[in-house]
């Protein structure tokens, strides 16, 4: 097995024979996904960071990687004697001005292009051309090094039964082809696989945690063409797109269809690759929008959301039931460590109806591995559990009727004044959201400072994003929507009924523990409105059901009001779970459900 210097001594080697200058290997895939497919994971295998997120860019002499602050500790340890160096994002600068300071003029950055979106390559082309930089997008050159690269997956699509959709394929492509004529586009091409996923009511496994498929989907004013492999699909499948009128190509026969095409071209040049459009016509005119697949999708239906609740009644009952064994096994000083809190939720989890598999890796993190936001214990480096302490999870689940993404925080052994303080500050601001009433339309990033104005009264801060979007028995992480003040508050952010996001804040001590407080929550209309002739106002239904341990709180620090959401979303949630849980499971929810 080669090391990380040694690939990055071999890419320098393919680089010279190539012709390049610089090579980036973003996090990407021909889809612009989160999560990848092993076959596309190229950064984290060339650099040894497995993080889910970051860019590497290489040069003749110098190698760095940039990663955001839920990565830092992360990466400086991964990166370690690999021969490259860690960069900050948000500290200092990005990759792109990194390249343009270092490299002389008329220098070439290769970029492997089925791992460049159109966006990118416009960012990239305009920060180069002052020194005259070229870009060549193009064949990945870490094949001609990376010889066991794996295959691309190749597992069974399957039907997302009818009785939990609310509309059907046709339907929905019927509502994308209105957008289209509303754009002045012809055709229209969809390459984000949980847009795909969604728009056809098919679910795949090709990618972990997230049930999708690799496909590209064309459509035009009368059918669609779905780039798939296709003995990935059974006679089930394949009537259900005839039903829709979708008809099926190789999935690597996108280009020459995208050769053959005229008139207009509806994309999201964010989600769209380069290597998908390589022999696209210069003739073709390019209308560029957020896919409206995107947006219809991000909008749950009343049918739809009430099977979310019901999703988050099971995953409830599942965690009582983790917890309970979690808590006696802690009581009677039996060893666990990080490692153990992954494999005793999904016993739990797996038992319940409708349960598919995690939505995402389990985070757990106990006092300072709690501090690293996105933290991934494993068989070289966790920690036991044991003495005193904090121990976050952050666990999700993918149910048939809906995705779960849930953290708690839980005492071990005897918590201290430090703890119980920072505890109550991230409470206080996960009620101050929970709690928002605003405007229909409002853009999402906007609400942020209302969660984060408890903390920042107390002069804290958070690194990491408020809340994101959660997917229908889909990605646990989609868009539009985004809780975060540094994202750009666009009309495509904007809150409308029926979004699922995340209520997350946190708060995290180097060193010492992290604490983040997380449920999910459902954009709904105000019930009783005081007022009418100002518009629409929206609030927030918490749907997760979990009990917040009370023991880490300083009541002192709460006012009246946050006391009474507390005790309130307590009674809901023993209301919800009592009937369906026993034994210690029904004991434990008594006893962390009681009013404070």
């Amino acid at each position: 097995m080669t090391t990380p210097a040694q690939r990055l001594a071999q890419l320098r080697n393919a680089m010279k024979q190539h012709g390049f200058d610089a090579w980036i290997i973003p996090t990407a895939d021909p889809h612009l996904s989160e999560y990848l497919p092993e076959h596309w994971q190229t950064r984290a295998w060339l650099s040894g960071f497995t993080g889910s997120a970051g860019t590497l860019a290489v040069t003749v002499d110098d190698a760095a990687l940039w990663a955001d602050s839920r990565y830092w500790e992360q990466a400086e340890t991964q990166l370690a004697g690999s021969g490259i160096h860690l960069e900050k994002i948000g500290l200092n600068g990005n990759h792109i001005d990194w390249l343009a300071e270092k490299l002389p003029a008329g220098a070439t950055v290769g970029i492997a292009a089925d791992m460049l979106s159109l966006a990118e390559k416009r960012r990239l082309q305009a920060a180069f051309a002052n020194k005259k930089i070229t870009l060549r997008e193009g064949q990945d050159i870490i094949n001609d090094f990376y010889s066991d690269r794996p295959a691309l997956p190749c597992e069974k699509i399957y039907i997302h039964q009818a009785r939990y959709t609310a509309e059907t394929a046709r339907e929905k492509l019927a509502r994308v082809r209105a957008f289209m004529q509303e754009k002045g586009a012809i055709h229209h091409l969809i390459s984000a696989l949980d847009d795909i996923a969604w728009l056809t009511n098919l679910r795949g496994n090709d990618v972990s945690y997230n049930p999708v498929f690799l496909a590209h989907l064309l459509i035009d004013e009368q059918q669609a063409v779905l780039f798939v492999d296709e003995t990935k699909l059974g006679k089930p499948e394949r009537e259900q797109l005839a039903a829709a009128n979708i008809r099926t190509a190789a999935y690597h026969e996108l280009p020459q269809a995208i050769a053959e095409l005229s008139g207009s071209l509806l994309l999201s040049p964010a989600k769209v690759a380069v290597s998908s459009l390589a022999c696209l016509s210069e003739n073709v005119k390019l209308i560029e929008h957020t896919n409206p697949s995107t947006l219809f999708k991000s909008v749950k239906s009343d049918s739809e959301i009430e099977h979310i609740r019901q999703a988050m009644i099971e995953d409830g009952v599942a965690l009582c039931g983790f917890f309970a064994e979690f808590e006696r096994k802690l009581a009677n000083g039996e060893a666990m460590n990080e490692l153990d809190i992954s494999d005793m939720l999904t016993a739990h989890r797996s038992r319940r109806p409708g349960y598919i598999s995690p939505s995402f890796g389990t985070i757990a993190g106990f006092n300072a591995n709690g501090a690293l936001p996105h933290y991934s214990a494993t068989p070289e480096a966790h920690s036991q559990i044991s003495g005193n302490g904090l121990l976050l999870i952050d666990s999700g689940a993918q149910y048939e009727g809906g995705t779960t993404d849930i953290t708690r925080v839980v005492p071990v052994g005897t918590p201290s004044g430090e703890q119980k303080r920072d505890y109550t500050q991230v409470l206080k601001a996960h009620i101050a959201l929970a709690r928002a009433v605003f405007p229909e339309n409002l853009p999402a990033p906007l609400l942020d400072a209302v969660c984060r104005m408890p903390l920042w009264q107390a002069q804290c801060e958070f690194g990491h994003g408020t809340g994101h979007g959660v997917g229908y028995f889909l990605n646990v992480h989609e868009g539009p929507q985004m809780i975060s003040y540094r994202a750009m508050p666009q009309l495509e952010t904007a809150m409308k009924s029926g979004m699922i996001t995340s209520n997350e804040p946190g708060l995290y001590r180097s060193g010492k523990w992290g604490i983040r407080i997380e449920n999910l929550i459902v954009n709904r209309p105000v019930a009783q409105p005081q007022e009418t002739e100002f518009g629409t106002f929206l609030c927030f239904e918490t749907v997760t059901l979990c009990p917040i341990d009370t023991r880490l709180i300083d009541t002192g620090l709460l006012t009246n009001e946050e006391t009474a959401w507390l005790n309130n979303y307590h009674a809901t949630v023993f209301e919800k779970l009592e009937p369906l849980t026993e034994g210690e499971a029904k004991a434990w929810l008594i006893e962390r459900t009681r009013t404070i």
